[in-house]
């Protein structure tokens, strides 16, 4: 991975999007190399958790290589647009919770990017927005649909539409990110809740991560029995038995152990 630096850090592993000259922009490279991490990390199971940034001080990702796309036909374009959305679907139903720390322009395919992970935390330089219609195109990397997800069709519709902007403060208002932070103060706070996350039993947490995702997609009551049998596969695990003995026992319970 040239365009993807990866860092372990006890149970969390921290993705740095690193192309900072070119503010980040996904190219069909940086795609392969995003393909690349979340198999690398979906494979060790040693991570419980992912931070995913862009290096540099000015963005998370400024967008889709706009260069690479220029000339594509009705074909290419919509092969291009696969090629993201499937890389950023792998993404999101990575079991392990992950967390988009943003640190500046998340536009086009970097707002998309930041929807694909659980958790947004951003910066309070970070600017958000899907410029697409201004270019001629839609979004093409969920956008049209993580986003309306995400804050409602209303809104949703009314930043595609517009193709504006949104700062920070905007974004957190209509839900799009969880909280605000100094910029140097992002990174620690992404990893102190990636630590956070760690540290609870990990087969728990995926099974939660998997019970929310997988029940937004149908009617209540099929999620409910989604729900029931994730929780089920919760017992009879070292974990729960370990969790449930130390609560009972009113002490400390010991490191969980993914089992």
């Amino acid at each position: 991975m040239t365009n993807v630096l990866l860092e372990k850090k006890d149970h969390i592993a921290v993705a740095t999007i690193n192309r900072p000259k070119a503010l980040n922009a996904l190219n069909s490279q940086v795609l392969e190399d995003l393909n690349e991490l979340v198999e690398q990390v979906k494979a060790d199971e040693d991570i419980y958790a992912l931070v995913l940034t862009g290096a540099g001080e000015k963005a998370f990702v400024a967008g889709a290589d706009i260069g690479e796309m220029s000339s594509l036909t009705k074909a290419e374009g919509e092969s291009f647009g696969k090629k993201g959305n499937d890389v950023f679907r792998k993404l999101e139903t990575l079991p392990i919770p992950t967390i988009a720390a943003v640190n500046g322009f998340a536009l086009g395919g970097g707002c998309e990017l930041a929807m694909s992970c659980d958790i947004r935390l951003c910066a309070d330089s970070a600017v958000f927005g899907q410029p697409e219609a201004g270019l001629g195109i839609t979004p093409g990397f969920g956008g049209t649909q993580r986003l309306a997800r995400l804050v409602g069709p209303g809104m949703a519709k009314q930043m595609i539409y517009t193709a504006k902007n949104i700062k920070a403060d905007e974004a957190l208002r209509i839900g799009l990110v969880n909280a605000i932070y100094p910029v140097e103060e992002l990174m620690p706070a992404a990893e102190k809740m990636a630590a956070t996350i760690a540290k609870n039993a990990p087969i728990a947490v995926r099974a939660c991560k998997k019970a929310i995702n997988d029940g937004l997609q149908v009617d209540m009551d099929q999620a409910i029995v989604i729900e029931e049998k994730l929780f089920g596969s919760c017992f009879e695990t070292a974990d729960q038995k370990e969790g449930m003995s130390a609560f009972l026992e009113k002490r400390k319970h010991e490191p969980y152990q993914n089992k």
